[in-house]
């Protein structure tokens, strides 16, 4: 069962600014929400948050009913059981999702799109720069994120600190986010709560390494889960229209 208690964490702090639009969108036959926001001067809509365990677990773990019509849904590939608990244990509900591979990104954005009717998918590096630029104006990243120095070595709920410049939450440190590239290994941007103040903002970059996927035992190794990137996670974007 998809836990709801998120929804009222949420709802006390993703308040749009002024002036800012912003839609609140679900899961059909789930509880479960999550909120966009239009960035001015990018023609996207951007997650308010990162995608937490709540709105993952509705995909990860939801299975085709044989009852109801298939949908393009029900054909996408649902993860495979982890190796470990990929939470590690730091909390779930209102958490950001982690632990989890570009390849598990990717599916669950092409599942929410056909659950959803609209088009979600990973941000590309380029966008994700340009959002991240407007976000960082006014204060440094540091004061609006958990890094090194105050996260106490792990993830927190999203939304506990302030909000950016473009009122968007953790777009710098809790959990790394996976960008698309035009080649190469995939790259997450912004940092995370293991790195340095001073490593975290819109120029933090690291591109996947074979160490993230060290302990999974599986042969081959699973292509949803990264057994050794609890600080890795994403956000969803989606285009006008």
């Amino acid at each position: 069962m998809i836990r709801a208690s998120f929804l009222f964490l949420l709802a006390a702090f993703a308040r749009p600014a002024r002036g800012q639009e912003a839609y609140t969108d679900s899961v059909p036959g789930t509880l479960v929400r999550f909120e966009m926001v239009k960035v001015q001067g990018v023609s996207l809509w951007v997650g308010r948050t990162e995608v937490t365990w709540d709105l993952y677990d509705a995909f990860a773990l939801s299975r085709p009913d044989s009852s109801e019509r298939r949908t393009a849904a029900d054909a996408v590939a649902r993860p495979t059981r982890p190796y470990g608990a990929p939470d590690y244990g730091w909390g779930h509900a209102g958490f950001p999702v982690i632990s989890v591979a570009h390849t598990a990104a990717e599916a669950f954005c092409e599942w929410l799109s056909a659950r959803t009717g609209k088009k979600y998918r990973l941000p590309t590096e380029a966008e994700w720069e340009q959002v991240a630029q407007a976000a960082a104006t006014g204060k440094s990243p540091a004061d609006l994120a958990w890094h090194a120095a105050n996260a106490g070595g792990t993830t927190h709920p999203v939304g506990r600190k302030e909000a950016d410049a473009v009122g968007l939450y953790d777009l710098f440190g809790n959990a790394a986010e996976w960008v698309t590239v035009a080649s190469g290994r995939p790259v997450v941007r912004g940092g995370s709560f293991r790195d340095a103040a001073a490593s975290i903002g819109p120029s933090a970059r690291a591109v996947r390494q074979d160490e993230w996927n060290e302990r999974d035992p599986q042969i081959p190794q699973s292509r949803w889960w990264m057994s050794d990137a609890p600080f890795v996670g994403f956000r969803i974007v989606r285009e006008p229209g």
